[in-house]
């Protein structure tokens, strides 16, 4: 019985190799066959538009080869097949829909079935059924190979090209605007102009110091920008065009969940690297510890030429504040406090009373206290400047020093 069984088994593989290999001679009939059920069969689900006529033939033509050798078993498992995975990462690269590929293996595989029905003859029922078993089999397989390698080639462009994206903003950032070919590029692929005016936006917080969609909802009052993670920081670089520069800081506010300085505006990419620096001079203006914080440059100039020349503002604080600087910790903070507030209400001690939560004879006597370590008057418009920029800059030094 054995015997009979296994001659039987023989039989039946003996037939489905011929049957493949009849249909394997009419490759070429088959391609066309598929090509034709591509482009007839609901063809608004196909968009092989990237694909040239040759392109597309071959890889039918490889594609159903490779269905009929993998049925009669002379080739590995078609869940790795390489045929299906080079044919889906081409295609990905080529921007072909997923779903037109898992489309076209369907149709291949209809083509495939039909071709070896119309050639079986005298095949047996069982037969059949175990060729069909295979055939579906291998089209899910290759379908699986295909999927997983066209997803892997995707998502490899999708890196490329936002390492690409990254490069161009970096280059911008770096003052290649400058360059009148440079700048239509970076125009062209950040979708962009090249003239007109642009703000610079310099954002910093502990871990997202913006609210997600902020490019989105930029563009819904339509801003268009790009952005850009560099370092402990996020840039962006946003176009004005008819906008004016006010109306920019109003509709940044609610999305900063951080820090933000904005530079002034410039006009055109070629002068976006001074709108960079000037960006990121104003948020070192912003204290550390401040939230939901937007700041232009145009409201810090003091603290910003403090920051530009810190050995002149550090010179500055020694020569104005340095008696005041050498006594205890509580002694100098309270004077260095009543100076700011006495020069922040016009020289006024009756002003500055009450935001000291003191009476005015308490403030003259500070007063009188600090001119006596300074070793002269608190008085003059020059010396008023002078120690203002002195205070200031000594906020920022210790600022930085925390």
């Amino acid at each position: 019985m054995a015997d009979v069984a296994d001659s039987d088994h023989s039989g039946s593989v003996t037939g489905s190799a011929e049957l493949v290999a009849t249909c394997r001679r009419d490759i070429p009939v088959l391609t066309e066959q598929l090509i034709a059920a591509i482009f007839t069969d609901n063809p608004e689900w196909t968009d092989y538009s990237a694909v040239s006529s040759a392109d597309l033939r071959e890889g039918c033509r490889r594609f159903l080869t490779r269905v009929l050798d993998l049925i009669d078993g002379s080739e590995p498992d078609a869940d790795r097949d390489d045929v299906a995975a080079a044919i889906g990462a081409h295609r990905a690269v080529q921007g072909v829909p997923l779903e037109a590929m898992l489309r076209t293996f369907r149709l291949g595989g209809r083509v495939v079935w039909e071709a070896l029905l119309d050639r079986a003859g005298a095949l047996s029922a069982a037969d059949f059924r175990q060729m069909g078993t295979a055939m579906w089999a291998v089209i899910d397989g290759m379908s699986s190979a295909l999927v997983t390698s066209y997803r892997g080639a995707e998502l490899d462009r999708v890196r490329l090209d936002e390492r690409r994206r990254h490069a161009l903003i970096e280059d911008v950032l770096a003052g290649r605007g400058r360059d009148a070919r440079f700048a239509q590029r970076a125009s062209r692929e950040l979708n962009i102009p090249v003239t007109g005016d642009y703000l610079v936006v310099a954002a910093r917080g502990d871990a997202y110091p913006l609210r997600l969609g902020t490019e989105t909802a930029l563009a819904a009052h339509g801003y268009r920008s790009v952005w850009h993670d560099r370092g402990d920081y996020t840039v962006g670089i946003i176009a004005l065009e008819r906008h004016a520069s006010g109306h920019l800081s109003t509709v940044l506010e609610p999305l900063v969940r951080g820090r933000a300085g904005l530079s002034p505006a410039v006009t055109g990419l070629a002068e976006v690297e001074t709108a960079h620096t000037l960006a990121t001079l104003a948020i070192d203006t912003i204290a550390e510890d401040a939230h939901s914080v937007v700041v232009s440059l145009h409201d810090r100039y003091p603290e910003a030429l403090m920051l530009r020349s810190p050995d002149l503002a550090r010179l500055l604080v020694g020569r104005l504040l340095g008696p005041i600087l050498d006594l205890p910790a509580k002694e100098r903070d309270l004077l260095l406090t009543t100076l700011r507030v006495w020069l922040a209400e016009d020289c006024s001690a009756a002003h500055a009373a009450p935001l000291l939560h003191c009476h005015r004879n308490t403030v003259l006597n500070r007063l009188q206290r600090a001119a006596a370590l300074l070793g002269r008057p608190l008085d003059g418009q020059r010396f008023h400047l002078e120690l203002s920029l002195a205070l200031l800059a000594h906020t920022l030094v210790e600022t930085a020093a925390d």
